[in-house]
């Protein structure tokens, strides 16, 4: 797979593997043709300067459909899925000036931690002071950068996960940034210890308050984004914060797991995600849910669509079951 796979050098170029074999056309004063596709080439990203200064393309070859533009003057094999760890290799070899780092939820992507599509822009951190930028393809970011903000990750400089726990709080609104670092948490690739301590850190720096919210609202426990997301939202709506991935027993016998829990007032949220539409975990979910009302717990459900078109009116809800069972403890 791409998340496996190294760099290697053949004609500039960075291979990625798992090219299967064809033939693209391009369009020669008005008549279909077969385009070259040098074997030096396949399967790799590569500098298109280079790759037409050695004889490989001309340059009217190098804009034919055999070969997609990634980056300015870097292409990649037509018939290669471009994933955004590889474009995170193509930028950190050939587009990013020398000091700047893979960072935001880039970095958390590369750590296995982020949720970035194969299409969406980098983070790049460039250090303050230098120009660079705009790139198309990179959403450039500004700031002071120390030694030990920085590892390498298979040959990338890239933010540790601390650093990107940091700039995530900067640059995202404060759920998106949780969710990020829910994941690290979650990954152990940060310790909720360690974000405290950065927190005190900088106390009184720029920026330092929002670290603060998104360390306090940050739990390991979320399985998913959208789990990370209605946690937060339920807070930020002035909610007691849940417990998450409660496990609720009898007598030392498991009865069920939920997602997100009062165990004081015996109510619980499940997150109804796309794995619902297997019949047959519904059938689970449900009996072992259903475990639930027996031991005189209430069960609120959201679904995705709930979550985006009507969070109010769950909110509603759940106000009302937490105000019952506070008023008859």
């Amino acid at each position: 797979m791409l998340l496996e796979q190294r760099l290697e050098l053949a004609a500039g170029g960075l291979s990625t593997g798992g090219v299967g074999k064809g033939s693209s056309s391009s369009m020669v004063d008005g008549m279909a043709t077969s385009a070259r596709r040098p074997p030096q080439l396949r399967g790799r990203v590569f500098r298109g300067s280079r790759a037409v200064a050695r004889g490989l393309l001309t340059r009217g070859e190098l804009r034919s459909r055999a070969w997609r533009p990634v980056f300015r003057d870097v292409y990649a094999d037509a018939q290669l899925t471009i994933s955004h760890r590889t474009r995170c290799q193509a930028a950190a070899r050939w587009v990013i000036p020398p000091g700047a780092v893979i960072a935001g939820r880039s970095a958390a992507a590369l750590f296995g931690a982020g949720f970035s599509g194969d299409a969406d822009p980098l983070d790049v951190l460039v250090p303050a002071g230098l120009r660079f930028g705009p790139v198309a393809g990179l959403v450039v970011h500004t700031g002071e950068i120390t030694e030990d903000d920085v590892l390498s990750h298979a040959g990338m400089p890239v933010t540790t996960p601390l650093r990107t726990c940091w700039d995530l709080a900067q640059w995202l609104d404060v759920e998106e940034a949780t969710v990020v670092v829910d994941r690290l948490l979650r990954q152990r690739l940060v310790r909720a210890d360690q974000l405290r301590e950065l927190t005190d850190r900088r106390r009184g720096a720029r920026g330092w308050k929002r670290l603060l919210r998104v360390a306090q609202l940050a739990d390991p426990g979320a399985e998913s984004a959208q789990e990370s997301r209605l946690r937060v939202r339920i807070v930020l709506a002035g909610l007691p914060r849940p417990v998450t991935q409660f496990v609720v027993e009898r007598d030392g016998r498991f009865i069920a797991r939920v997602d997100l829990a009062w165990p004081e007032l015996k109510i619980a949220v499940e997150y109804d995600g796309l794995w619902h539409d297997d019949p047959q975990q519904l059938h689970r979910d449900r009996r072992r849910l259903n475990r639930l009302l027996g031991e005189d717990w209430i069960v609120l459900h959201v679904t995705a669509k709930r979550l985006r078109d009507d969070f109010d009116g769950f909110l509603a809800e759940l106000r009302q079951a937490l105000r019952t069972r506070t008023r008859t403890r």
